[in-house]
This record gives structure tokens, C-alpha cells and sequence, in this order.
């Protein structure tokens, strides 16, 4: 399918955190008239997720944190279980990886796998996200997590099965989360 855009309007609404612009632009399909959107576009820059296990254990490393977005859209905690993750800044994404494992988890993996980018919100949000997994092991515990200057996260080591269970009954609906857990049991790796 050939497409043709033609932005028309690129205008910033906000830059206070992250940046959100109003794109005005005609799209159309092949030798068709051009048809005119209007949206709204957030760009937060790109991230990167990774999940912790140990095969031997059979668990996994999660973290819990407040998130506003959740608790304006009805989680009447703001609390959510999630693979720890964090934005590029200048980094790549297995160094960004790296990173926010040691910060939020405690644990400093050795072996990472990138598994794939995906993008979790295209209708709205620029972010594209690279998704790792990493053993772990307790020697590799190098501080008790729980993140970075104004973060509160709670590290959580817990049974895979019981994670799977968990995603079933609705604690554990982040989808970063969800997918790279999913990975796990696609692959056998826990069993």
C-alpha cells in the first residue's frame, strides 16, 4: 500500500514533562483524494522493559509503584505491578535495561536477550519500546532496589506461577508485564 502524507500543522500544546503536539495532516491511499486528520500526538521518548527470572527458583522480579495514568482511569490505589522499565534518555536500550534493573530491582544481570520493539499505544504515543529478558540469581544482588531520586518502588520476587495466576485475576495488568510473562510461558522457560 503507498501512502501519501502531507503535514499541514505541527504545533506543541505542552512541553512541561514530556511533549504533546497537535498534527494536522491530509493522508491518502494510492491515486485517492487526500483526506484531512486531526490528532494529538505524545512523545515521550522510547523505552526499554526487562524481566527478571530464575529458572531454578521459578520466580520473577517485579516492582510496584504509584502511576497516576492508572489512578485517573480508575485503579483507586494507583498501584501497579510491572517488569521494571524506564525511557532511553541518551542511552541504548540494553544499557537502559541494565540500568533501571539495578535501580529499581537491586539485581545486576549478566546475560540480556532482546527479545523485540514494540509499539504499545500507536493510535497516540510515539513511544517504541525494546523488550529484554535476564536471569537472575541472588549472588547477583547488589543493593535492595526500589528505584532513583523521587521513585517509591517496592521490589516483589515472586513465584512465576503465582504471577501467571496473577495476571488472570487482574493484578497484574501492565502490559509490558503481561507480554514478556506470556514470553516466559511460550517458551517453557519456568516449567
Amino acid at each position: 500500500m503507498s501512502l501519501k502524507i502531507n503535514v499541514i500543522k505541527d504545533k506543541v500544546l505542552s512541553d512541561n514533562y514530556f511533549i504533546l503536539r497537535n498534527v494536522t495532516y491530509d493522508i491518502a491511499k494510492g491515486e485517492q483524494a487526500p483526506v484531512r486528520h486531526i490528532r494529538e500526538v505524545y512523545d515521550r521518548g522510547n523505552g526499554a522493559t526487562i524481566l527478571l527470572y530464575n529458572r531454578h527458583k521459578k520466580t520473577v522480579v517485579l516492582t510496584r509503584q504509584f502511576r497516576i495514568a492508572t489512578y485517573v482511569n480508575g485503579n483507586q490505589e494507583g498501584l501497579l505491578i510491572e517488569a521494571c522499565a524506564g525511557l532511553l534518555d541518551d542511552d541504548e536500550p540494553e544499557v537502559c535495561a541494565r540500568k533501571e534493573a539495578i535501580e529499581e530491582t537491586g539485581f545486576q544481570v549478566d546475560e540480556v536477550e532482546k527479545v523485540f520493539e514494540l509499539y504499545m499505544s500507536p493510535g497516540g504515543v510515539t513511544e517504541l519500546i525494546s523488550f529484554y529478558l535476564a536471569e537472575y540469581d541472588d549472588s547477583q544482588r547488589a543493593s535492595a532496589g526500589g528505584g532513583i531520586d523521587d521513585e517509591d518502588i517496592e521490589v516483589l520476587e515472586i513465584p512465576f506461577d503465582r504471577a501467571m495466576e496473577m495476571m488472570k485475576t487482574g493484578e497484574i495488568r501492565d502490559g509490558k508485564t503481561v507480554i514478556l510473562l506470556q514470553l516466559l510461558a511460550m517458551r517453557n522457560i519456568m516449567s
